[in-house]
């Protein structure tokens, strides 16, 4: 369960809610206290909100409402922020209804690598820039990135396009240096799990975007986002990138199915990267477009200036005017959502109706 404690109370009156549900935990170390989008909340897992532990609480002057939260992530729960999550990056808002696109390479490779990737993704309709700077790459061979110079690099260039910058960060060792030039933190596929890290990102004060592991299921995803939640970090972005399969047909199976259903399961934002997905530049803007009609808030794709130059994952990294066509595309298909919506609420202008009913 999760308890909602007044702005207003004093050290005092939040001192005393802890210790009766340290009590009713039996002296359990679960019983946490964090900032979250609620506002300041004591979360205690092990209690069952009983209706006595309920009446005891609500009789406290701090408590200002008991959320059961059943799940077993209760500061990702839906039940905790019924309205759901925006994030904020600057002037851009994850959650807030019109689609994020996130563009770039996937390496730094160079200044004027980077520099005009900025420029094309500006172009291209995309709000934020990504790189990679560190590349937890499956052989020990393949380039590994540039390390915290190309970190530079990309924070230059996106502040030469007006774009902030999105880049992974792969220990927990390295996180206030990268936070100190980059706008989000990436968590990738791989790290999803390693919880040194998570805890590190939810105390670097930065966004994180966070990715599903290649084989995990949607409640450990949503475990990992409770580790930087419970650090008091409330702005997590899930991103769907697909999950390992059998078929090499394409490079991961694109869970769609996740999306709605984390609607129902969290507050949290959700975005798709049809790059990983598919493993196929062919793919990602048709899959890109499906993740917004399926309810993604966004997308995070790879493109480079030269695609078939790339230095990694050159076979999924599509083109500056593919790039332009997925971004009018996808806010074609949340225009026609928004529309259809209004139209089962009534409100839909004159000028549409008259059209449907052609």
């Amino acid at each position: 369960m999760v308890i909602v404690v007044r702005e207003d109370a004093s050290a005092d009156e939040r001192a005393e809610v802890m210790r009766l549900l340290s009590a009713q935990a039996g002296g359990s170390a679960s019983v946490t206290a964090s900032r979250t989008r609620a506002g300041y909340v004591v979360c205690a897992p092990e209690c069952v909100p009983a209706a006595k532990l309920v009446r005891q609480l609500t009789a406290l002057r701090a408590v200002a409402r008991v959320v059961p939260a059943a799940a077993p992530y209760p500061l990702a729960s839906r039940e905790l922020v019924p309205d759901g999550t925006v994030v904020t990056v600057g002037a851009v808002s994850f959650g807030a209804g019109a689609p994020v696109i996130i563009a770039g390479p996937c390496s730094v490779e160079s200044a004027e690598q980077i520099e005009a990737a900025a420029r094309a993704a500006r172009d291209a309709g995309a709000r934020l820039l990504r790189g990679g700077a560190f590349k937890p790459r499956t052989s020990p061979y393949a380039f590994q990135g540039l390390g915290l110079p190309g970190v530079e690099l990309l924070a230059r260039a996106g502040a030469a396009a007006g774009l902030p910058v999105v880049t992974e960060v792969m220990e927990p060792g390295l996180v206030p240096a990268v936070a100190e030039l980059a706008d989000v933190l990436q968590v990738g596929s791989r790290n999803m799990q390693n919880f040194p890290l998570l805890r590190a990102v939810g105390r670097a004060g930065r966004p994180v975007l966070l990715k599903r592991g290649f084989a995990a299921t949607i409640e450990e995803w949503l475990l990992a986002a409770e580790y930087i939640l419970a650090e008091g970090n409330p702005d997590v972005i899930l991103c769907e990138r697909g999950v390992r399969g059998f078929d090499p047909a394409t490079r991961n199976l694109l869970d769609l199915a996740c999306v709605p259903l984390l609607r129902t399961l969290t507050h949290l934002p959700v975005i798709v990267d049809p790059s990983h997905a598919t493993g196929r530049r062919d793919l990602v803007a048709p899959m890109g477009v499906a993740a917004i009609a399926a309810g993604a808030d966004g997308l995070i794709v790879e493109m480079h200036p030269r695609p078939d130059d790339a230095l990694s994952d050159r076979e999924q990294t599509i083109d500056p005017d593919t790039l332009a066509r997925l971004v009018r595309r996808c806010h074609a298909v949340r225009a026609a959502l928004d529309h259809d919506t209004a139209g089962e609420r009534g409100d839909v202008p004159e000028e549409l109706a008259a059209g449907a009913g052609r």
